[in-house]
């Protein structure tokens, strides 16, 4: 699903001390009719949401932080099947970074 990720903090005050993470994101079950997607954490706020395309492979480039603080300490990311409003999404073991 996730192929070639890379993931790093920005320093304090560059781009708001950002959690930065890339990589391709390939829906490998084509014929399964589910999207796939990213799902990004920090500290203090709720679960961010970055979609895929069905039966394609797209690369993804975000910076994900918390705007009231000077720098992110924490941050978790999985990828995700998405199922549809009636079943839960299919994710992989959730990885925590720490500053």
């Amino acid at each position: 699903m996730a192929t070639g990720w890379n993931y790093k903090f920005e320093a304090p005050g560059a781009k708001h001390g950002a959690f930065h993470w890339k990589g391709d994101l390939q829906d490998t079950s084509a014929g399964d009719g589910h999207n796939v997607c990213v799902q990004v954490k920090v500290e203090g706020y709720s679960w961010n949401r970055y979609n895929g395309k069905q039966k394609k492979t797209v690369h993804k480039d975000y910076y994900t932080y918390d705007g009231a603080a000077r720098y992110t300490k924490d941050a978790w990311i999985r990828a995700c099947r998405d199922r549809g409003s009636f079943h839960p999404d299919n994710c992989t073991v959730t990885k925590h970074y720490k500053r």
